[in-house]
This record gives structure tokens, C-alpha cells and sequence, in this order.
């Protein structure tokens, strides 16, 4: 369970924009998602080799450009 102590003064803007950053990093949101529809192991690992292959080539971009 998260808890969001809202400090005095503080807008609630602010306090929610807080709680929104902490339930992003649990990663229950994504999780769901992926729970959603069943995906085989093989397309897994196919689309996490391809995500890796864009990263780096993003990251050669950035180092060279």
C-alpha cells in the first residue's frame, strides 16, 4: 500500500503528482497489463531482443551524433 504523507501548505497538485510517481515505479500498472493477454515465451524473448537492438542503437545515435 502506498502512503503519501501531504506535507503543510503543499497543493494537492503536488501530493498526487507524488503518488502518481510512486505507483509508476511499483510497476503494478504494467504488470497488469502484461497479465491481460497471455504471451509465449518465444514472442517474449523476441520483442525483448528487438526493444534491446532500438536501445542500443539509440544509444550509438546519442554518442555519435
Amino acid at each position: 500500500m502506498l502512503i503519501i504523507n501531504v506535507k503543510e501548505n503543499e497543493s494537492i497538485d503536488k501530493a498526487l503528482k507524488r503518488f502518481k510517481k510512486k505507483f509508476e515505479k511499483t510497476g503494478v500498472l504494467k504488470e497488469l497489463r502484461a497479465r491481460t493477454a497471455f504471451e509465449k515465451p518465444s514472442v517474449r524473448r523476441r520483442n525483448q531482443i528487438i526493444r534491446a537492438a532500438y536501445r542500443e542503437q539509440q544509444r550509438l545515435a546519442e554518442t555519435n551524433g
